[in-house]
């Protein structure tokens, strides 16, 4: 209570996560818009079909693609980097955002396809 009162915030909550199972029924059904925010070089090794891509370094200056009326799932290599942009976009306001956990990796290994190239 102390902190609120002189401007020091609390910590924030973890960034909600679901599971590859999850975000491949979100995406079938298109629920929801996958933002894969890993960098150009990755992108183009594998990244799911369908996804925007939008990495994290350039996230900040394009969140006019970033849609407020729709669930967002945030995907990177592992999960990281798309928890600190869930996070973010959850600091920005954007209510309907998810990390995908365990990131492509996890996709991957769950034996789902990735398309290659830009």
């Amino acid at each position: 209570m102390f902190n609120r009162f002189f401007g020091k915030s609390e910590t924030p909550a973890p960034a909600p996560a679901v599971d590859v199972t999850e975000a491949q029924r979100r995406l079938a059904s298109r629920e929801a818009l996958l933002i894969d925010v890993r960098e150009p070089d990755e992108w183009a090794a594998g990244h799911v079909a369908g996804a925007t891509h939008i990495p994290l370094g350039d996230l900040a200056a394009r969140l006019a693609e970033v849609p407020h009326d729709q669930p967002v799932l945030l995907f990177c290599r592992s999960g990281n980097r798309s928890g600190k942009a869930t996070a973010f976009l959850r600091q920005q306001g954007y209510g309907q955002v998810a990390n995908g956990e365990g990131g492509i990796i996890a996709w991957q290994g769950t034996g789902l396809s990735v398309t290659l190239g830009t």
